[in-house]
């Protein structure tokens, strides 16, 4: 086996991973907990992945990014969580820039990307998600409507994370009317737009959501909210393919998240196991508590082999749908079977928060419903893979 197998299949980018490690060692549980009690944002551990070039790894290097395939993107996401820290708004500042970079005009990339790229902008919103149409996004009800060199937005957004935090949001509306396209995931189309102070109050109204983690999650309202014409990302009524061309990289980039914290709930398992004694012997000895750490580990390495395989079509350019939705099922659930064994594996102590054991399970389960539900990857996988009738 040569060099370059052993590496693929092992620890790819270590020195991108050890450079993560070492920015997460300064930001430990009690870092992370004390933001949850006070719900806020992790601006210094922001601040230090943006000053490292991490956020901006799938920019290209024209742009001011370090051009690094998504690869390598994941490996930074799996190390923040395999870490004990949290990786969202880096995955959502990597993905989120992509639909600018293919579908932006030059112009809209040489004025943002760069600043992106240095951390003196920050794009981590995406306005998709409305309370009324879910996942069913084609029947999206905000609407865009042009006005001279203007548009007027009206309409509501929800679990839009990190709208207070972001100076710019992706944004989703209908530019025409369902009943006058032909097909209905037509006549969408994607705006840029500037969500700093000088707009609040003018049409645009954000509203934290108190969830159960500490996603800086909000509502976002729009009442005759006016922006530039050329906030719009690319041709007018194409949104929708434009958003569906990110969401792939999305998927990978979640399930490579979802790996890492797997890894670090098998991690602390098997090390309880290994120091807990009870009844004259480490827990782990007994099967009931040593074969269920085994088993998730299996399923995470198993995983993350789907991961990789993912990566790897998306950045030679090859249809990798099926790959990167299997890809977040897999890891979805392996993270979350290694999160359900440590809490059983810690007993009662998991439930105190100095372990950090129920804040980090409280995360996981967010996986098995966002960015995509598990029901719509098994539709998916049925009708477009297995050749099955469309399920809904």
């Amino acid at each position: 086996m040569s060099e370059e197998t052993v590496v693929a299949l092992g620890e790819d980018y270590p020195e991108l991973r050890e450079s993560v490690r070492r920015i997460c060692a300064r930001y430990p549980g009690t870092y992370w907990s004390g933001l949850e009690e006070k719900e806020a944002y992790p601006t210094e551990f922001v601040g230090e992945l943006t000053e490292a070039g991490f956020l901006g790894a799938l920019i290209p290097e024209e742009y001011g990014g370090s051009g690094l395939p998504l690869r390598a993107a994941a490996v930074i996401l799996e190390e923040i969580n395999a870490n004990g820290c949290v990786a969202s708004q880096g995955h959502a500042q990597m993905y989120i820039m992509g639909t600018l970079l293919r579908h932006g005009s030059e112009a809209q990339k040489r004025k943002y990307l760069p600043e992106i790229a240095a951390g003196r902008i920050r794009l981590q919103a995406f306005g998709v998600t409305e309370p009324t149409t879910g996942s069913d996004t084609t029947q999206l009800k905000t609407r865009a409507v042009r006005d001279g060199d203007s548009y007027v937005i009206n309409g509501q957004k929800v679990w839009t994370s990190r709208a207070l935090h972001s100076d710019m949001m992706l944004l989703l509306a209908r530019t025409t009317s369902a009943d006058q396209v032909k097909k209905r995931s037509d006549g969408l189309s994607v705006f840029l737009i500037d969500m700093t102070a000088k707009n609040t109050g003018k049409g645009l109204t954000v509203r934290p959501i108190k969830a159960m983690i500490n996603h800086n999650t909000t509502e976002v309202f729009f009442d005759n909210f006016r922006i530039p014409a050329d906030s719009l990302i690319g041709e007018e009524g194409k949104g929708f393919r434009y958003i569906l061309d990110g969401m792939n990289a999305e998927r990978i980039l979640v399930a490579s998240e979802a790996v890492g914290d797997g890894k670090w709930f098998v991690k602390k398992a098997t090390q309880y196991a290994k120091d807990r004694v009870v009844f004259g012997a480490p827990i782990g000895k007994n099967q009931a508590v040593q074969f269920p750490i085994a088993r998730a580990w299996a399923e995470l390495e198993a995983a993350d082999m789907i991961c990789r395989r993912a990566a790897a079509l998306f950045d030679d350019g090859k249809e990798c749908g099926a790959d990167a939705n299997i890809a977040k099922l897999l890891a979805s659930e392996a993270a979350w079977k290694a999160a359900d064994t440590t809490m059983q594996t810690y007993g009662g102590f998991a439930y105190a928060r100095e372990y950090e054991i129920e804040r980090k399970w409280r995360e996981v389960r967010l996986y098995q419903i966002a960015p995509i539900s598990t029901n719509l990857i098994l539709g998916y996988v049925g009708q477009h893979v297995l050749g099955m009738p469309r399920s809904y």
